[in-house]
C-alpha cells in the first residue's frame, strides 16, 4: 500500500503530460513486459482453469485501474475513494465470521472520517465509475487468492498483468486522442520507473499476502490505505492532515491490528505456498 500511494505521489508530474487514463495504461503495460520478461510464465505452469482465472484478472485489473481514473476526473478524490472502498469492504463483511465483523465496521467509519465525501456534490456519472471500481476490487481480491492458490510464485501475475496492460491499452487508445505522440522518451521512461513502483512490487506482494490471509482479513486491512494515502499526502506533497483524518488514522490502524490477528487463513494450499516464497519473494522486491 505504501508502493501504491509514493507510486501515486510519483505520478502528479506525468498526470501534466498525459491523461490519467494514459497514465494508467502506460503503468500497466511496462508492469506487463516486466513480469514477462523476469518470470517468464510456463504453459506447464497452468491449468485451464487456472489460465482462465489469470485472464480474467488481468481483465478486471485493467477495469479497475481505469474506473477509478474515470471516477477521479469527475468526483473529489476523498469521495472516490470511500466508494471503491466498498469492494473490500463488502468483501470482509462477506467473509468475515462473528466478532470478524467489528474490524470491518471499524475500518469504515475510519475512511470516512479520513476522505469525508460530504464535503463536495457527487457527480451521478463520476459516482457510477466509482461504484463499477468498487466491484473490480472485490473481484480483484477474489481473483488474486484464487490465482495465488492454484499457481505457484508470481507465474498468475505475469499472464494477469499483460492482459491488463493489453486490455488499458486498447481502451487508452480509444478514449484518449494524440496519446501516441505524447510518449516521447522521457514520459516512456518515467512510465517504466512507475511501472516498477505501481503496480509490480504492490501487486506481487499482495498476491503473497492472500496466501497466508483469508479474504476478510485482507479486505479489512486494506482499509490502512488511505490512512498511508494521507501520511504520504503530507510528507511528501505536503497535504497536511485534519483532525478528523487523525482520528481517522487511529481507527484504520486499529481495524488493521484486530484484522491481522484474526485473519490467518485455516488451510493454505502447501505447494504453491511453498513454491511461491521461494519463487516471488525476490522478485517482489526487485
Amino acid at each position: 500500500m505504501s508502493c501504491v500511494q509514493l507510486g501515486l505521489a510519483a505520478s502528479v508530474d506525468l498526470f501534466t503530460r498525459l491523461p490519467a487514463e494514459g497514465v494508467a495504461a502506460l503503468r500497466l503495460v511496462w508492469a506487463g513486459l516486466i513480469l514477462l520478461v523476469i518470470v517468464r510464465p510456463r504453459p506447464s505452469s497452468f491449468t485451464r482453469s487456472s489460465l482462465g482465472a489469470a485472464a480474467v484478472l488481468g481483465v478486471v485489473t485493467a477495469g479497475l485501474t481505469m474506473l477509478f481514473m474515470a471516477a477521479v476526473a469527475r468526483i473529489p478524490l476523498g469521495t472516490a475513494s470511500a466508494v471503491e472502498f466498498l469492494g473490500p469492504l463488502g468483501v470482509a463483511v462477506v467473509r468475515g465470521r462473528g466478532r470478524g465483523l467489528v474490524w470491518p465496521v471499524l475500518a469504515a467509519g475510519g475512511v470516512v472520517l479520513l476522505t469525508e465525501p460530504w464535503q463536495a456534490g457527487v457527480d451521478p456519472l463520476g459516482l457510477g465509475f466509482a461504484l463499477a471500481a468498487a466491484g473490480c476490487w472485490a473481484g480483484y481480491i477474489l481473483l488474486t487468492q484464487r490465482v495465488g492458490d492454484q499457481v505457484t510464485g508470481l507465474q498468475g501475475l505475469a499472464v494477469s498483468m499483460p492482459v491488463a496492460g493489453l486490455v488499458s491499452a486498447l481502451v487508452a487508445g480509444v478514449t484518449v486522442p494524440g496519446l501516441v505522440p505524447a510518449l516521447t522518451p522521457t514520459v516512456l521512461l518515467a512510465g517504466l520507473g512507475l511501472g516498477l513502483l505501481l503496480p509490480v512490487v504492490p501487486f506481487a506482494l499482495e498476491m503473497l499476502a492472500l496466501r497466508r490471509l483469508n479474504t476478510g482479513a485482507f479486505g479489512t486491512l486494506m482499509a490502512l490505505e488511505p490512512a498511508i494515502a494521507l501520511i504520504v499526502g503530507a510528507v511528501v506533497l505536503g497535504q497536511l492532515p485534519k483532525v478528523l483524518g487523525i482520528v481517522g488514522i487511529v481507527l484504520v490502524v486499529t481495524a488493521g491490528i484486530g484484522a491481522a490477528r484474526t485473519g490467518g487463513r485455516e488451510e493454505t494450499p502447501d505447494a504453491p505456498l511453498d513454491a511461491g516464497v521461494a519463487a516471488g519473494a525476490g522478485r517482489a522486491s526487485s
